[in-house]
């Protein structure tokens, strides 16, 4: 017995260390958690907390200030009164998180669009937020206690609110919230406090009933749904119906009707008819004036029909060069690749174009912008440009004192200046025909959407890339509109996006001359022939993937008003001698959203695997280019075509094929591109499918802003 006692209590206490030990060897924290609360350190401005790092560590086992761990999963963070600033991100991907306190504290910013829905406490009051209320509110169904009191938010309660079917107790008081409260209504709310915000209408008659309920300080309207009298079958159509709105019931026609005395009823019906008759008499009158006035216009001699003629001017068409076409840019495979060729150069010459390219406005390398080839589209009057011979100096007249609408020589006086503060040059037709060698085939770089893309070369040696805008691109655009348009660009000035030097408008033709970048394209670097590519290691392709959210945050933050590129690609990613980025195509929305241009770039840019989910119902926004994004860096990872018919099916779509392994280690690491011989840290590769994988959401709110990538990927550097 006594052996069999000891046996006992020595495997008692062995178990009791085995689970110890399990329990210690469990200490590393939860990689995703990690990443989580560095990102959300960053965010805050980097304060003074006790354990916390930019980079690494281990929350739970280290037990960093104001964090509660179960095992290696961040359950909680208390930071309430803890004096914080900066924003709180847009990376809040706790995978066990269940309560968030960040009250009082000096927080700005919005409230991000993706918060974890596991909480079941999210307090954030007393700080400086902003913004709407998101909607991704609806995910967070454990979510029972929120309060978002003493801020400065604003607009309505999304409809998503009523999805939080746990939530008990809701503070929004002190912000400036509008709109109705109908959204809460069916929540099992016990305690609610709203006051002193913008709410109005009425009060919900279940609202009424939540024990501890503050409504003050809100420009309710509580007499908008009177009680009927018992006896009075009428008013009964006063009473909404589940189905029925109350703004309906209190402004219809009944509860009009029953509240307005018949005396003033007949008054208000005789001096309506008065109105109407008055009103009938001056419409009449304005239709004789119309009349009279179209009458007078008809009778006037036609004096434009000598202006047609420099229609046809001496750019009737594009360059006549059957070879070149969409496929140089979107081919992938050889007998695609072969419709457009482009004689072979040495590396100090122009480098080769191929795929899916674009309609670019820099077509800042000379094997950048040929992208977006359209031969169908360029039909007619703008499809081929014949060899141009330098036109006389007298075919070029000066107009001025009038709106040029159609082949406009020369610029008005006010628009000449607005060009010239910005340095930008005028450059005639004769200039160009021979920088370009005639808009030789033997210069043209490439074909794009808006047009083709020529190399120039100047008499001191320098190089440029000029893009012609074809017919069917500038078609229904007046020329103070393209004048506007070309003063845009050539305000955007970045260190990543390729910038405007100069332009053309003369004999209806107009062609934008940008800066030329020698290493071409992304897309030829990674997927070109191996003449094209060059050896990317790791780290060049994080700096190229800076360089590039550099220049979409510049865009959409920091430029006024604000740019959606509305094209983005590896095409449009163009390389210096120095691998340094500059961005293509930006400020050329107006063109490409334009007519049948505008389906022809929105079907590329869905055939070719860029275009975000809401693409498809014609919405496009800054958040579509943070999708666009995140397959360019998809490219980067994989080193692969981000449309590539040669693989097998199930792999052709890249985006679909590589997001649902993004976040398996092991499947991830087979993912990255071969040429990079593994040499890569396996974090770093983690944290930068991370970023991907949030710019590729398929909902655009839960997409980061450029600013949030541009910081993620600064600490990867």
């Amino acid at each position: 017995m006594t052996s069999t006692k000891l046996e006992l209590h020595v495997g008692i206490f062995v178990t009791c260390v085995v689970i110890l030990a399990g329990t210690f060897c469990v200490g590393d924290t939860d990689m995703v958690d990690v990443g989580a609360i560095n990102s959300l350190y960053v965010s805050l401005g980097s304060p003074p907390l006790q354990g916390w790092k930019s980079v690494g560590g281990d929350p739970c086992l280290e037990l960093w200030q104001g964090v509660a761990c179960v095992f290696s999963n961040i359950t909680a963070i208390h930071l309430g009164s803890m004096n914080l600033g900066g924003q709180l991100g847009s990376n809040l991907n706790f995978p066990s998180i269940l309560e968030l306190d960040l009250s009082n504290n000096h927080i700005e910013g919005p409230i991000p669009f993706t918060l974890p829905p596991t909480l079941r406490s999210l307090s954030l009051m007393g700080n400086r937020l902003n913004g709407s209320i998101p909607d991704a509110l609806s995910l967070l169904t454990q979510l029972s206690n929120l309060d978002l009191s003493n801020n400065n938010l604003s607009g309505q309660l999304p409809s998503s609110t009523g999805s939080l079917s746990s939530l008990i107790t809701l503070h929004l008081q002190n912000n400036q919230l509008s709109g109705t409260l109908y959204v809460l209504q069916d929540l099992p709310l016990q305690d609610l406090d709203i006051e002193n915000n913008l709410f109005s209408g009425p009060i919900p008659p279940k609202l009424l009933s939540i024990p501890n309920f503050s409504k003050n300080g809100n420009p309710f309207n509580t007499t908008i749904i009177p009680s009927p009298p018992l006896a009075a079958p009428a008013p009964v159509a006063m009473v909404p119906s589940p189905q029925e709105s109350p703004w309906k019931v209190a402004y219809g026609p009944s509860a009009l009707t029953a509240r307005v005395p018949a005396s003033a009823r007949r008054s208000f019906m005789a001096k309506s008819i008065i109105w109407i008759a008055g009103a009938g008499l001056f419409v009449f009158i304005v239709l004789g004036v119309c009349l009279l006035m179209l009458c007078c216009i008809k009778r006037r001699p036609e004096k434009k029909n000598s202006k047609k003629l420099d229609d046809v001017g001496v750019f009737g068409g594009p360059l006549n060069k059957s070879a070149c076409n969409d496929s140089v840019f979107g081919a992938t495979n050889q007998e695609e690749k072969g419709k457009c060729e482009i004689p072979h150069r040495s590396t100090n010459s122009i480098p080769k174009v191929q795929d899916e390219g674009d309609i670019h406005v820099k077509v800042v390398s000379a094997t950048s912008e040929c992208n977006n080839g359209h031969q169908s589209m360029n039909t007619g009057g703008g499809s081929k440009l014949s060899p141009l011979q330098p036109p006389p100096k007298h075919s070029f007249p000066t107009i001025s004192g009038e709106k040029i609408t159609i082949n406009p020589a020369t610029t008005t006086k006010e628009t000449e200046k607005q060009v010239m503060t910005n340095s930008i040059e005028i450059y005639t037709i004769a200039l160009l025909q021979q920088y370009t060698n005639n808009f030789s085939q033997e210069n043209c770089i490439g074909e794009g959407t808006l047009g083709p893309v020529y190399l120039a070369e100047l008499p001191d040696g320098k190089l440029l890339a000029v893009r012609k805008l074809d017919a069917t691109a500038s078609m229904g655009q007046s020329h103070e509109q393209f004048l506007q348009l070309v003063s845009s660009i050539s305000n955007i000035q970045h260190a990543n996006i390729a910038r405007l030097v100069g332009y053309c408008v003369e004999h209806s033709q107009r062609l934008l001359v940008y800066e030329y970048c020698s290493n071409g394209t992304l897309h030829n670097v990674l997927h070109g022939d191996d003449d094209q590519r060059i050896k990317l290691p790791w780290n060049a392709r994080i700096r190229v993937a800076l360089g590039a959210a550099r220049a979409l945050e510049y865009l959409h933050e920091n430029f006024r008003p604000p740019i959606v590129h509305r094209n983005f690609r590896s095409n449009n990613v163009l390389l210096n001698d120095n691998l340094e980025v500059c961005i293509s195509d930006c400020g050329l929305g107006p063109l490409l959203s334009s007519g049948s241009t505008g389906q022809l770039s929105g079907r590329l840019l869905t055939a070719y695997g860029y275009s975000a989910p809401e693409f498809e119902s014609g919405s496009y926004t800054q958040q579509s280019d943070v999708f666009s994004f995140g397959v360019v860096m998809l490219e980067l990872l994989t080193g692969r075509k981000s449309h590539d018919k040669s693989r097998p099916r199930a792999e052709q779509f890249l985006v679909r094929w590589a997001v649902p392994q993004l976040h398996d280690i092991d499947t991830l690491s087979k993912m990255v591109d071969p040429c990079l011989n593994g040499a890569y840290p396996m974090k770093s590769l983690s944290r930068f499918a991370d970023i991907v994988s949030s710019c590729l959401q398929r909902e655009p709110e839960f997409r980061p802003a450029m600013s949030e990538i541009v910081q993620d990927l600064l600490r990867m550097m």
